[in-house]
């Protein structure tokens, strides 16, 4: 009677051990197949090889919400490229009247005028160069947005790109009272990047420098790579510079801006394989840009 009691949980341990085998590989089977489906969009569903019914149930359930994923990513994805659509018409549509509008303004100030009209005028200009500079910035913001990546990736010798980017800042920086202290290797810096995304995103961190620069900046590139944009700006805060790349985002100190400049260099950044964050250390505002390692890069900035 010993030897039966013992025989038959010898089996029953056998079969329960089984039983776990096949659970836990449907389970690891379950964990794959979601993994695998959440990072592709395909319409083939998970299968498992147990036949147990709570684990094909399970199984199941998840096919259902991943179609029910599949189904609102998708809708998303339609609704998102229509809103990009939308934006690009309408910021290239604004452009006709914008056009029509400083025409006007250049028959009102060739008429003769008193002081006061003239002034009204004056702030008329002002105005409409304002909405055509936030009109252009939307339009550009949106053809990144829509375009595919489009990047085309190449050996960029990163001193060369800087220095005409500088030089192409020179008067805005002037007018800022700002002289920017620049110090460079001698020896080329070169990296596998797309030239013309790099030279948008280190024309938008100079723009983003006379926004926010109480009066300074300094542009440093190593040999190995790295990149220094420092300014002092005075009167950010943590939450304010945490919130810089977000698309429309403005802090007080830049009303005349869309907040989309950073927000275009983050994008451009990111399509090139790399990322970028914002610090703000001793009233000085620090932009980081890192590119991957196998690509033997390291680009850190500030403005």
């Amino acid at each position: 009677m010993y030897w039966i009691v013992i025989g038959m949980l010898a089996v029953a341990v056998i079969v329960l051990s089984v039983r776990l085998h096949y659970v836990r590989k449907s389970a690891d089977e379950i964990s794959e197949g979601l993994k695998e489906r959440a990072e592709i969009d395909t319409n083939t569903l998970i299968g498992i090889s147990s036949g147990d019914k709570k684990m094909r149930a399970l199984a199941a359930a998840v096919n259902t919400e991943l179609k029910r994923l599949r189904t609102e990513r998708r809708r998303f994805q339609r609704g998102d490229t229509e809103i990009k659509n939308a934006i690009t018409n309408i910021s290239h549509d604004l452009r006709t009247p914008l056009t029509a509008i400083f025409g006007y303004i250049d028959l009102l100030e060739r008429e003769e005028m008193s002081g006061t009209q003239r002034r009204y005028v004056g702030v008329i200009r002002n105005r409409s160069e304002l909405l055509r500079q936030l009109t252009e910035e939307l339009f550009r913001y949106s053809v990144v947005l829509t375009a595919d990546n489009g990047l085309v990736c190449e050996s960029v010798n990163i001193n060369a790109v800087l220095e005409e980017s500088a030089a192409a800042f020179y008067t805005a920086l002037g007018e800022r009272r700002i002289v920017p202290e620049i110090e460079m290797p001698e020896t080329a810096v070169v990296r596998e990047l797309d030239s013309a995304a790099l030279s948008r995103v280190f024309s938008n961190l100079l723009s983003n420098a006379i926004k926010y620069s109480s009066g300074d900046l300094s542009i440093v590139l190593t040999e190995s790579g790295e990149i220094t944009f420092s300014n002092t700006a005075e009167g950010l805060s943590e939450i304010q510079v945490g919130r810089l790349f977000d698309r429309f985002y403005t802090v007080e100190a830049a009303r005349k801006s869309t907040g989309l400049g950073l927000a275009i260099a983050r994008t451009l950044v990111e399509r090139m394989g790399g990322s970028i964050t914002a610090e703000y250390e001793n009233n000085r505002l620090l932009i980081g840009i890192r590119f991957p390692a196998e690509k033997e890069q390291l680009i850190t900035g500030s403005v």
